[in-house]
């Protein structure tokens, strides 16, 4: 598989979505989960998502629970959690892992698109970040300390 539109995930209501709908988009994919130190950068991706959404930029956040069972709840939970207290609008997804023999397939393919620290490919922790341009390419990865503000300027650069 070459680019994201070969994967469809299952979205938090079990339905699936076709990434392939997402052509010609900008696209950030976090791993998130609702316990974590990071859990704030939920309001920093809502920023970023409202004020380029109409530019044609999406985010799709899928709920792990790999990390210090940061994320135990419920994909019921989490959508109800994300939007009380985040007011969350972009896309989230079915939890899943992204480490592992039961990794998710479109984890499999974002980690060997772009490697970690050190050429490190497994996730270390919640909140990794990949900016996914609009042919479907991973263009950057970014550490969970990265605040979503923080990648403004790339996202403006691949809406360009």
């Amino acid at each position: 598989m070459n680019n994201l539109y070969s994967f469809s995930p299952t979205k938090a209501d079990g339905s699936k979505l076709d990434l392939s709908s997402f052509k010609d988009k900008v696209v950030l994919i976090v791993n998130v989960a609702s316990n974590c130190g990071f859990t704030p950068q939920y309001n920093g991706l809502e920023k970023l998502y409202r004020a380029y959404k109409n530019r044609g930029f999406e985010i799709i956040a899928f709920p792990c629970n790999q990390f210090g069972h940061q994320e135990p709840g419920t994909n019921e939970e989490i959508m109800s959690f994300c939007q009380l207290n985040y007011d969350v609008s972009f896309t989230l997804m079915s939890k899943i892992d992204v480490n592992g023999s039961n990794e998710d397939a479109l984890y499999t393919w974002l980690k060997k698109e772009k490697r970690g620290i050190l050429g490190s490919q497994n996730i270390k922790w919640n909140f990794t970040k990949f900016l996914i341009n609009r042919q479907g390419q991973v263009i950057k990865r970014y550490a969970p300390v990265t605040k979503p503000e923080q990648l403004e300027t790339d996202i403006e650069e691949a809406l360009s």
